[in-house]
Order: structure tokens, then sequence, then C-alpha cells
């Protein structure tokens, strides 16, 4: 009745579309999209300039998030992510501690400078 079909000698694999197009976009770390936030912030106070144009970019490069990221095909794409929740939740993250960096990971593992303890007199 059920089971495998006889004629069948391999296994369907099923490839992910939604993984391959992921990987195809990379996004930066938390730790680097933070610094580029402070960044920015400290160039706000200077000057306001518009993004160059990029022809390889959704939108010539010119409709882009900087906590999530992302380019936009237009700005009424834009102005929806930027009402979307996983907008706002990223927004939320952003404006919280700083993430966690590489050193701070190193040191939990104990990979970090060594603690010799205090330094005792020498005569």
């Amino acid at each position: 009745m059920g089971g495998k079909c006889p004629s069948r000698k391999v296994k369907k694999r099923r490839f992910s579309h939604k993984s391959a197009r992921r990987s195809k976009f990379l996004l930066k770390g938390d730790d680097e999209v933070y610094n580029e936030i402070l960044k920015q912030a400290e160039e706000a106070a200077a000057a306001a300039k518009p993004l160059p144009l990029d022809e390889d970019l959704p939108g010539m490069g010119q409709f882009y998030c900087l906590h999530c990221d992302r380019y936009f095909a237009s700005e009424d794409v834009r102005d929806e992510h930027f009402r979307s929740k996983r907008h706002k939740k990223r927004v939320k993250q952003m404006s919280g501690p700083a993430p966690h960096t590489q050193l701070d990971a190193d040191l939990a593992a104990g990979m970090g400078m060594p603690d010799n303890g205090p330094k005792l007199m020498s005569f």
C-alpha cells in the first residue's frame, strides 16, 4: 500500500530556495551595523550627503535602511519596511547596549590576555 516506490533508487533532494537567496545578499554583523550607526550619528551633525548611485543595487542604491543593512527598489517599499515588525525589532536591538564583539567572545572563552596575578616586588 504505502512506502517507497520500488523503481526509485535515489532519494529526492529538496533544494531550499530561501536559503540560497538569503546567502546571496550577505548582511553585515550586528557589531558592524552598530559601529556604522555611531559613525553616521557623528557625521549627521556635520552634514547630510546623498548616497552615491550604484547600478548593481536595487533602486540605484538610493533607498537604504541603515539598521537592517538593506537596499530597496523605491521609497514606498522602504517606508513600508520602516513600518514592519522586523525593522522595529532591529532598531530596538541597535538602540540598546553595544552588541558583543569578537574580543568579548575570546575573553569569555578564556582566550584573552593571560592573567598572571599581581606583580611581586623584585629586588
